[in-house]
């Protein structure tokens, strides 16, 4: 213990990138060794209370990709990534063993779990000075046009158009330089295994609309092949509801979600096809969709733990339905409303469903059926490969009447059905033939 080497640490969290991470960047402007974490949480693979796990192998095996990923990108700027199976709390008292951490950098999160993790460390390393960035934003808190949180306004539209008029998106990070090389340290630790995180291995199903890596190598990739190699991007808005495919939309989602890549990057980008390309209603599409993912952390920062609660942000006193039987029927595909079932099933073989299918499901599950709407969210959190707290959350509220949609509307899965997939190829692709 005498001879623990002193060193700045960054533990990476929902912010697996070396490209615009505002965290990484303060880290190597220490002049100090800088070491990392990556703590593959047990907590989040986990059974919850309704017999699912927290996390399921669809994202987990996303997530291994994208920390392999990491691991070689910081093994270029000389840093070690330390990783575990332990918490975070775990892991980082086992760093301690062999260095004298001064500093830890971290990603700034605000949903009452990760607070509690924070919360745990800082309990248990007085002595360790905590350095959090908000990471994860396109209008950073400090350049939105809001006095503070509680002003954040109720409708999406108005938001982004405040935004849109007096935000300012920042410029994007570059790489930081490399360290020194003699800081780099070997951790020689095993990346774990779906088997290790207590999942089933699998193999990726050919219908899959999002059949992608993990990592910030294959989000880039995704982007490259995405706006420059077939521009597909100045049809985006055109083609965003459809259903099959990997190029009916952008599928950047999932990579924003564990931080692969950041929506500021996507933006810059954006504006660089606008300005190299075309520039069009489509174009700014995906940033009205950027917009929307800024929205809902917001709504999550203004609202804390009401997005978790029955009544929602409006605290509605809505009756709902707690039916097991209901729900399985649901989650296997076998509702009355064969759109439904093939959105489900889709969900349960890849987890993966576009974002029409994701709105038909909810309001056919909160609207039509009544049940509680926080099951189904927990079981998209469980299944999604790109889950995103506030996103989701957000979006089940929005959908089940209890959030952020003034219209309060219920969608009718007929007529959707017939509008989205007119042909029932869709429905085919994931129900029996003969269904129809």
């Amino acid at each position: 213990m005498q001879n623990r080497k002193k060193v700045n640490l960054v533990w990476f969290r929902n912010d697996l990138r070396v490209r615009d991470n505002q965290v990484l960047t303060n880290a190597m402007k220490s002049n100090m060794p800088v070491i990392a974490l990556y703590a593959f949480d047990p907590r989040h693979f986990e059974e919850t209370e309704y017999g699912f796990k927290k996390t399921e192998k669809f994202r987990a095996k996303f997530l291994i990709e994208s920390v392999k990923c990491l691991q070689q990108k910081l093994k270029d700027l000389n840093i070690g990534l330390y990783t575990s199976t332990d918490t975070p709390e775990q892991a980082l008292h086992q760093l301690q063993q062999d260095f004298e951490i001064e500093e830890i950098f971290f990603q700034k999160e605000w949903t009452s779990e990760e607070k509690k993790v924070q919360k745990n460390i800082e309990n248990a390393n007085p002595s360790i000075k905590l350095n959090s960035t908000y990471n994860q934003f396109l209008f950073h808190p400090e350049e939105i046009p809001f006095e503070d949180f509680t002003q954040i306004p109720e409708v999406f539209t108005q938001f982004r158009k405040a935004c849109e008029k007096q935000g300012k998106v920042r410029a994007e990070l570059p790489v930081p330089h490399a360290q020194d090389s003699s800081y780099f340290i070997d951790f020689k630790v095993k990346m774990p295994s779906l088997n290790d995180l207590g999942l089933d291995n699998f193999k990726v199903d050919s219908r899959s609309a999002f059949p992608f890596e993990g990592g910030e190598k294959s989000a880039w990739e995704r982007l490259s092949n995405y706006f420059w190699e077939t521009k597909k991007l100045q049809y985006y808005k055109k083609t965003r509801n459809g259903l099959l495919g990997t190029d009916y939309s952008s599928k950047f989602s999932a990579w924003l979600a564990n931080g692969s890549i950041s929506a500021v990057s996507i933006y810059h980008q954006v504006k660089k096809f606008e300005k190299e390309i075309k520039k069009n209603q489509d174009t700014y599409w995906l940033i009205f969709e950027l917009i929307w993912r800024d929205y809902f952390k917001y709504i999550s920062l203004k609202h804390g733990n009401s997005i978790f609660k029955l009544g929602g942000i409006l605290n509605k006193d809505y009756k709902w339905n707690n039916h097991e039987k209901a729900f399985q029927q649901w989650i296997n595909g076998q509702t009355p409303e064969n759109f439904v079932n093939a959105n489900m099933l889709e969900l349960k073989q890849t987890g993966f469903m576009s974002n029409r299918g994701r709105q038909n499901v909810n309001s056919y599950w909160a609207k039509e059926w009544q049940q509680d709407w926080r099951k189904g969210a927990a079981y998209f959190e469980a299944m999604l490969i790109d889950y995103d707290v506030h996103s989701n959350w957000g979006n089940w509220m929005y959908n089940s009447g209890v959030g952020n949609d003034p219209r309060d509307r219920k969608f009718n899965i007929k007529r959707q059905a017939e509008r989205y997939d007119s042909n029932g190829t869709y429905q085919r692709t994931w129900l029996q033939e003969n269904l129809f």
